[in-house]
């Protein structure tokens, strides 16, 4: 039986994703055979394919989250049934109809969830939520910032932090400052000259805590944010698509020099680090974003619902900047 996969044979741009089929792969023991409902299109994979993802050389398959069905566990695998809906963090492996992975990397997705939705929560929702909770450790009333606020992240940052009753303010251009309205943030036009003079403006001397996705020399924008004693939560690296290695090396370096300085803290948070299959903080976070969603109390914001064909498409919008919210692949229509 054949299926269909994406796989990156040499380090480019969105054209490199091509589309192949392959034979079907049988679980081994231990080991379930997913059907692959929904992928997430994230900023790991546009590293990955850029030859900026430590450690990966092609060919290989993009896709960092997934949810889907269970069609065929493996030997000795009794913690699921066929046809459940789980959800998983494989980082490799993603964009595709089919994968096989460890049963103890799986976990149980609410039935009646829809799958593009569930699946914004596997990874963007999860890093939001630690980092508010478990990296900078948040208290009602505290302002925040919140860098690329209508990104996946960013919105998700934005539904958790109302919940956590918190001051929020975030950038964004303004064709997506009504969004961050509506989610109860304060919009900033991050485009605009003076931005820094202008945030510790607005909140009378600086933010309790901001949250950095871009990473390299950004930090220090970031930094002159905060008020003495606040805390700088660095998650990503945007800036190395155009700057390349030299602002991934930046960051680190200007983050240990910083630290160096009393008053402020910079946090560093990568999801990666803490997988499901080792972390039973990954899943007991999940399980609670899994329930959140079922009551209502947030909603991912979905970009697009793309077929899996038009995975290069989506690397397009992702990296140019114009998704709003998390764009999700259906690998099985």
């Amino acid at each position: 039986m054949k299926y269909k996969r994406v796989v990156i044979s040499r380090y480019g741009g969105p054209e490199v994703l091509q589309v192949v089929g392959d034979e079907i792969q049988e679980p081994r023991p231990g080991e379930v055979r997913i059907k692959i409902l929904a992928a997430g299109v994230a900023w790991g994979d546009i590293l990955k394919r850029s030859g900026l993802g430590m450690g990966v050389r092609p060919p290989f398959t993009p896709g960092y989250d997934i949810v889907g069905e269970v069609e065929k566990p493996g030997d000795g695998v009794t913690s699921v049934k066929i046809g459940q809906m789980v959800a998983a963090l494989p980082v490799f492996g993603g964009y595709a109809e089919y994968i096989c992975l460890p049963a103890s990397e799986l976990i149980q997705v609410p039935p009646d969830l829809d799958p593009a939705q569930a699946v914004c929560l596997v990874m963007n929702y999860v890093v939001a939520y630690q980092m508010l909770h478990r990296t900078a450790h948040v208290k009602p009333g505290e302002r925040v910032l919140i860098h690329n606020a209508a990104g996946g992240v960013g919105t998700a940052l934005l539904q958790l932090g109302q919940l956590a009753k918190l001051e929020i303010y975030g950038t964004a251009s303004s064709s997506k400052h009504e969004l961050i309205t509506r989610l109860g943030g304060v919009p900033i036009d991050y485009k605009k000259e003076g931005v820094v003079e202008h945030v510790l403006a607005m909140t009378g001397g600086g933010v309790d805590v901001a949250f950095d996705p871009i990473g390299g020399t950004h930090i220090w924008q970031s930094y002159r944010m905060l008020h003495k004693g606040g805390r700088l939560v660095v998650y990503g690296a945007h800036t190395v698509i155009q700057d390349g290695v030299f602002k991934l090396m930046a960051g680190p370096v200007l983050s240990s020099y910083l630290n160096l300085i009393p008053g402020k803290r910079i946090l560093n948070y990568n999801v990666t680090r803490s997988k499901y299959s080792t972390s039973e903080w990954c899943r007991e976070d999940l399980s609670r974003l899994f329930a959140l969603l079922a009551q209502g109390k947030v909603k991912p914001v979905i970009a697009e619902r793309m077929p899996l064909v038009d995975a290069a498409r989506a690397h397009e919008l992702l990296e140019k900047g114009s998704a709003t919210g998390k764009i999700v692949l259906i690998c099985n229509t």
